[in-house]
């Protein structure tokens, strides 16, 4: 006789893979249940939701999550936050950290970098952010060949690591930062520019492990992550 494994699927912002991955060996030995997630820019993963892809748990922007329980795509109550997480600028490590204190100390260091790697400016909180800061610059245009956008932040930070450019620089949420190997936080946007995300959970109305998924919302925004949001840059 064949036994099925339950599978509880999550849609996720990059910025709370590593919150979910800290918690699902845990999980999953308690549970018995298997997590299927996947993680990108919140309006992708927004849109797979509303495209019927099968979810349990959607980790979101608060925003995105209040619309979607507003339109009844998510359980009304089931909102959860996992913390805020602010937008910051980094470097490869071991390259010089340039200053970004104030609007003219930021612009000089995007000017001096010969690559910048971001998230993808349609989809991802950071990315619409780091275009609009751009255009209050003044410099989408001047640096449109230095841009290199990707999918989401982690792969935006992983890309940077292994570039071979002398003067690369990035930009997106400060916990995809601390959660990747290879790169450095050099710090938040300044208070100008200053871009804070509230990251929430939900639970999905039609989820196929609604059980299941009450319990990992409780490990992902409860104590048993705390320590691993608390180092990736979450504050709450």
């Amino acid at each position: 006789m064949t036994t099925t494994t339950s599978v509880v699927r999550v849609l996720s912002g990059g910025a709370a893979a590593a919150v979910v991955r800290a918690v699902q060996a845990g999980f999953e030995a308690e549970t018995g249940a298997r997590i299927e997630a996947t993680y990108s820019a919140v309006g992708a993963m927004r849109e797979r939701l509303l495209g019927g892809a099968p979810c349990d748990l959607v980790i979101l922007t608060r925003a995105l999550v209040l619309q979607l329980i507003e339109s009844g795509h998510l359980v009304a109550g089931s909102a959860q936050s996992l913390g805020v997480v602010k937008t910051g600028i980094a470097v490869p490590s071991g390259h010089a950290r340039p200053a970004i204190g104030d609007r003219a100390a930021l612009a000089a260091a995007f000017r001096a970098a010969r690559e910048i790697y971001f998230p993808d400016p349609g989809q991802a909180t950071a990315g619409i952010h780091f275009m609009n800061v751009l255009k209050k610059l003044g410099l989408e245009r001047e640096l449109a060949a230095a841009l290199r956008p990707l999918p989401n932040g982690a792969t935006a930070m992983a890309a940077m690591a292994r570039s071979t450019a002398e003067r690369v620089i990035g930009c997106t949420q400060e916990t995809e930062i601390n959660y990747t190997a290879g790169v450095d936080l050099v710090g938040s946007l300044p208070r100008e520019f200053e871009l804070a995300t509230d990251y929430t959970l939900g639970l999905c109305a039609r989820a196929p492990e609604p059980a299941l998924a009450q319990r990992l919302a409780a490990l992902v925004a409860g104590p048993a992550s705390a320590a691993v949001r608390r180092q990736g840059g979450f504050a709450f």
